[in-house]
């Protein structure tokens, strides 16, 4: 099928959809003269959700919306102490997965049916068997580094699975509500899915592949000219579908196709479908942006502007990034001065000397707020000329910075700091491999060949020495963060190789964070640490930060408890508690890193997410802290190319240094930009794991069956789930699908859960085969692609007979 613009093209995003919009109402019900009756309540007027709000009658939230059961949703009560549980369509009112509502607890008599319907229903979820369509045809949840223990947005179902738990041991720790009120459209309106012909109608029925989406009826104008007359034709075809209007009397919302994506399953329209529906600005750059760059290429610095910086370009500087970045933002120099201590510097391009707050491609740099990395391309926050050539920070080109330096000593105590505008010439561009290279090999001497091109002012040995130096730093570091109460959750992260001609995956691996990667992390902590701390100091008021709230005390109390039912123990006190339980409770085999990954996964769940404030809006400074990371303040600063917050940031430091020009914004306005990055971040993160899905189900289902150990990392009484080892990728087996499998039984010896499987035997000579598991047991799986497109499964392999 030939790929083509519908006649009728939409932008889709919040700020356009046409609903029963909040603040007007809409009809009353009708009488009974054969006329519908509304299926949604009217909302609520403003006026009476400010009221209820500040009577306590509201609570306001935002929803998610149970990916495997999409009649269930719930969002977190203010205190973390509940969750307030929204059951059904109706009790919805057309809010989408990740819109900011207003609800109203259902009268105590509702209140107690819906929460033994909601016991019920969040456990018989578990037992759902295979063939359930759950969204995303079968993307499974990419893991992730998690640097600052951030909770992965689409872990939906898995505290679904928690708050069961914690709902049939409790009975009261849901609050049954409905939706009165919308304050905040986060979701795009925007769907991928398939069309369906409807004989005898004017419109086609668009099913989104996220059942979490409404159905749509669409008109049949939007949809391909042979349709009507061949609708087979597109049974495989995704289209983009946004939703305009979603009538008080239907289950079915209202809309326009945009654009047929081509056939499912395919790489660049599934890619195109995921980035719509995240409402990822992939458009080009207007003209009016790109003017706000320099026209006259190659650009030179002007010497004005180089009379007011530090000038570095004689300094040992270099980067140290993934092999195939181009947008190099940050780059770091040590050199050992004669009384034994150190200098270190951390240079960070200095993007706001290009984007000038209020100009046009300022504007647009707001709005896409983040860079999104997919795994075949890289959609950027800014036009590539500026991200890979004037501010990136490539070697042996003059480029302009804002740098930290210290004064530290070998044991890594800060005995002094700078701040200021710098200019810089990095000697080399590192990758991760060659720093590792250098780290394993202090004594060695590098060849011009085994590293790319230096300059010659800096001979290898001393970018190898100042590496080394930075290593060592690094390590003592590390250690004091950890002794300090820090905590740091790793998750596996898949790599893809993919093939230069076609652009498919032909390998991929587990990517293994190393030293390099450890040495770069740290200086870069340090620095977003150090800025924090300036621009919070120098404005209590318009300072941008990070914070990380604690975990949700009612979570991590379920979570004790699992842990306590598995004989695990781990102290949950505190992040620094946590992070030594996990390196504890895991053992010292050739199995301790996956175990300790099982342990990780369980551990992530309870996490909320680290968000972007304005100071002058929160105010109470024991809200500031970060928790993962145990300090009281934190910022981003390091990453300006990809990240408007740190541009931001950047501003703020400039303005306090006196280098840079009068800042014009409010505190309300920061925490406006505050919020808005933190919902682009979110949407990128999500793209980014929806990508490694993709990828990973056509590699899948273009190189498996792929057969794999894997360990176990939850059970229910008739599935359980599992960690394939070599990929890194969770899978849930149903018992009542393995084939070869005679029966299962599970039970509990004290609170640990057990399984056995009884499986049949192969012949009449021999006898059936006894399997017992539980949490951490080695079993072996196949990974097979199924009939629909993106789809696979974890087969368990039959264990080999007992030997005698």
């Amino acid at each position: 099928v030939t790929s083509r613009l519908i006649q009728a093209q939409l932008v889709v995003s919040a700020s356009t959809v046409k609903m029963s919009s909040p603040g007007s109402s809409s009809k009353k019900s009708r009488g009974p003269r054969g006329m519908r009756r509304h299926l949604f309540e009217d909302y609520m007027s403003l006026r009476e959700v400010s009221a209820g709000l500040k009577r306590g009658e509201l609570v306001q939230g935002a929803l998610r919306i149970n990916p495997r059961r999409y009649h269930e949703a719930f969002i977190s009560s203010p205190d973390g102490s509940a969750d307030i549980f929204l059951d059904g369509l109706v009790a919805r009112n057309r809010a989408l997965n990740g819109d900011v509502v207003v609800v109203q607890p259902l009268p105590p008599e509702r209140q107690k049916v819906l929460a033994s319907c909601c016991v019920e229903n969040a456990v018989e979820s578990e037992k759902s068997p295979p063939g359930h369509s759950s969204p995303g045809q079968g993307r499974h949840s990419s893991p992730d580094i998690i640097v600052e223990a951030q909770y992965s947005g689409d872990e939906e179902e898995v505290l679904i699975k928690m708050e069961a738990v914690s709902l049939q041991d409790k009975g009261t720790n849901v609050i049954p509500s409905k939706v009165v009120y919308i304050t905040e459209l986060k979701h795009s309106r925007a769907a991928s899915g398939f069309i369906k012909f409807l004989p005898d109608k004017t419109f086609a029925l668009f099913s989104p592949v996220d059942h979490r989406v409404p159905r749509v009826n669409v008109p049949l104008t939007d949809c391909p000219a042979d349709f009507n007359t061949r609708p087979g034709d597109y049974t495989n075809t995704l289209f983009i579908c946004g939703i305009t209007h979603w009538p008080a009397d239907s289950t079915f919302a209202e809309g326009r196709l945009a654009k047929s994506l081509g056939q499912a399953g395919e790489i660049d329209p599934e890619t195109e479908g995921i980035l719509a529906e995240y409402d990822v600005d992939c458009s080009e750059f207007p003209a009016e942006s790109l003017a706000c760059l320099p026209q006259n290429l190659p650009w030179t610095i002007p010497a004005e502007e180089l009379a007011k910086r530090r000038d570095l370009r004689q300094e040992c500087i270099f980067t140290i990034d993934p092999a195939t970045a181009r947008d190099l933002d940050d780059a770091l120099s040590c050199k050992q001065l004669p009384d034994g201590n150190f200098e270190v510097g951390v240079h960070i391009a200095d993007v706001s000397y290009f984007v000038e707050e209020g100009s046009a491609l300022d504007l647009v740099a707001s709005r896409r707020a983040t860079s999104v990395y997919l795994v075949q391309k890289v959609v950027p926050m800014l036009p590539r000329l500026l991200c890979e050539e004037l501010c990136s920070l490539n070697p042996q080109a003059d480029r302009l910075t804002f740098s930290v330096i210290w004064t530290l000593s070998p044991e890594g105590k800060i005995l002094s700091e700078w701040f200021g505008r710098s200019v810089i010439c990095s000697c080399v561009k590192l990758s991760y491999d060659h720093a590792q290279s250098l780290i394993d090999a202090p004594d060695k001497g590098f060849s011009t060949e085994e590293l790319p091109p230096c300059a010659p002012a800096h001979p290898i040995r001393h970018i190898h020495q100042a590496v080394l130096h930075l290593h060592a730093l690094a390590k003592h570091l590390r250690a004091q963060r950890f002794e300090g109460g820090a905590l740091r959750l790793d998750q596996m992260k898949l790599a893809f190789c993919l093939n230069a001609d076609t652009g498919l995956p032909q390998g991929c691996y587990v990517y293994q964070y190393r030293d390099s990667n450890k040495l770069v992390e740290e200086f870069m902590l340090l620095a977003n640490m150090a800025v924090a701390q300036h621009v919070y100091r120098w404005s209590p008021r318009l300072a941008l930060l990070r914070r990380h709230p604690p975990p949700q005390g009612r979570m991590m109390d379920v979570l004790q408890e699992l842990c306590q039912q598995m004989g695990l123990h781990m102290d949950l006190s505190s992040s620094g508690a946590l992070h030594k339980s996990l390196n504890e409770t895991v053992g010292k085999d050739q199995y301790s890193a996956a175990r300790k990954e099982v342990l990780t996964h369980l551990c992530s769940r309870p996490m909320q997410m680290a968000v972007y404030f304005c100071a002058g809006i929160l105010q109470d400074e024991k809200l500031f802290r970060h928790y993962a990371l145990n300090v009281p303040l934190y910022t981003h600063f390091t990453s300006p190319i990809r990240r408007y917050a740190d541009l931001i940031v950047h501003r703020l430091l400039a303005a306090s240094l006196k280098c840079g020009p009068r800042l014009c914004l409010t505190d309300e306005e920061v925490q406006k930009q505050a919020s808005h990055c933190n919902d682009k971040k979110t949407a990128s993160k999500r793209v980014q794991e929806l990508s490694a899905d993709l990828f990973f189900s056509v590699f899948v289902r273009e190189c498996g069956p792929l057969d794999s150990e894997a360990m176990v990392m939850g059970m229910l009484d008739k599935a359980f789930d599992v960690l394939v080892l070599s990929y890194g990728v969770q899978k849930r087996i149903y018992c009542n699908a393995i084939e070869g499998l005679q029966s299962f039984q599970f039970r509990k010896v004290g609170k640990r859960p057990e399984m056995t499987l009884i499986w049949a035997a192969e012949d009449q000579e021999q006898k059936p085969v006894r399997q017992e598991i539980s949490l951490f047991s080695l079993l072996h799986v196949q990974l097979k692609a199924d009939g629909a497109p993106l789809k696979y499964s974890a087969v368990l392999k039959r264990p080999p007979p007992p030997q005698h």
